[in-house]
């Protein structure tokens, strides 16, 4: 159980206030068992009790040897009733609530049935105090649903705290391995747009001025120029994902789904509309990293049998769409998934995401950027 003050200092408050009331009308033998009692129940609860875990399976002993000792102190002097009042909440706390409900009832009983025995089988403390314990057995039943729905709250949040932490975690990651990768893409784009590009023009330029390169000054020149086109073309294939290094991006899509047929049973198939054109660097990355974390999802959690990827060349626009029939998933179930990290990059690119899926229903992911 979890260790909360107000119900420490609840019990603590209730056990000294009836142990000093059987003190100070002490009347032996019966105050001597009934502060015993007492005593039993107060070191139970603050030695074992308040660690107990909430629900848990094995507490029912607590709660019986509690509910017993009560019984055994309200039949040797009736000021131990009162101790209810710190009883009843514990019962909620240490219980699954059903079980809760009924070990409740039979404290709130055993005052009426101890007053009962106690005097002589008295049906006259049984008219007049039976009703106000099963009054204060239902206002405690109603206190501990009570505080069974504020316990539930309480670890609703705690875990919802647990849940946003993970993902801050998560979130905070993705922007880390996102801004190394944009930052990746925008120097692999810098270096082929300005420095390769460069070497390239120089090289042609001196050619056309002496195409056979009599001139060894500017032989050497041209071979400087070549040197450093193949360094930042190396730069470029470095700074570039792999599977974007040789080939067009179907091909390069291709290999992809190459690779997950390695792994998978699952039937993969592929295949493009429109005219296949070059994209920017940045846009290659992002389709072809979707396209990465959507079959590795296909692999790991839809159980599908088959994925097909569609790859559409519209305008300026590129869509990548790619659907299984697995089982799918609801909303709000879809964490672990990668999806963050999807919009994340796609987000960088200006394009949208848009996941369709239900639970038994598989899944598709549509990825539209400009282009």
């Amino acid at each position: 159980m979890k260790q909360q003050p107000i119900w420490d200092f609840s019990f603590a408050v209730g056990s000294v206030a009836v142990a000093a009331a059987v003190v100070i009308g002490w009347r032996p033998p019966g105050s001597a068992v009934a502060l015993a009692a007492v005593v039993a129940i107060a070191v139970l609860y603050f030695a074992i009790g308040r660690r107990l875990e909430p629900e848990g399976r094995g507490n029912g002993w607590y709660a019986a040897a509690t509910i017993s000792m009560f019984v055994a102190g309200a039949l040797a002097v009736s000021t131990v009733s009162y101790l209810l009042f710190a009883i009843c909440p514990v019962m909620f706390l240490v219980l699954p609530l059903n079980r809760a409900i009924v070990a409740v009832v039979t404290a709130n009983l055993a005052p009426v049935v101890t007053g009962f025995l106690r005097g002589g089988y008295d049906w006259g403390f049984v008219a007049t105090y039976g009703p106000i314990f099963v009054m204060t057995a239902v206002a405690s039943v109603g206190l501990g649903l009570f505080i069974a729905r504020v316990v539930d709250q309480s670890e609703e949040r705690a875990e919802l705290i647990r849940e946003l932490e993970s993902s801050r975690a998560e979130v905070s990651r993705l922007s880390h391995e996102a801004g190394v990768a944009a930052e990746r893409t925008r120097l692999a784009g810098e270096i082929h747009d300005t420095l390769a590009q460069g070497f390239t023009s120089i090289i042609t330029l001196v050619q056309a001025v002496d195409p056979r390169l009599a001139d060894s000054r500017l032989r050497l020149a041209v071979d400087t120029a070549k040197e450093n086109l193949a360094e930042s073309r190396a730069l470029v294939a470095a700074l570039t994902p792999s599977a974007l290094g040789s080939g067009s991006q179907p091909d390069a899509l291709r290999r992809q789904l190459a690779r997950a047929g390695e792994s998978d049973t699952a039937v993969t198939s592929f295949r493009t509309t429109g005219e296949s054109r070059p994209l920017p660097t940045s846009v290659e990355v992002v389709v072809l990293r979707v396209a990465q974390e959507a079959l590795t999802n296909v692999r790991r959690h839809a159980g599908a049998g088959k994925a097909e990827v569609l790859l559409a060349y519209a305008g300026e626009r590129v869509r990548l769409t790619v659907r299984d029939d697995g089982r799918g998933f609801a909303a709000g179930e879809s964490r672990g998934f990668g999806l963050d990290g999807m919009r994340a990059r796609v987000d960088q690119v200006g394009g949208t995401l848009v996941v369709h899926s239900a639970a038994g229903a598989g899944t598709t992911i549509e990825l539209e950027v400009p282009a």
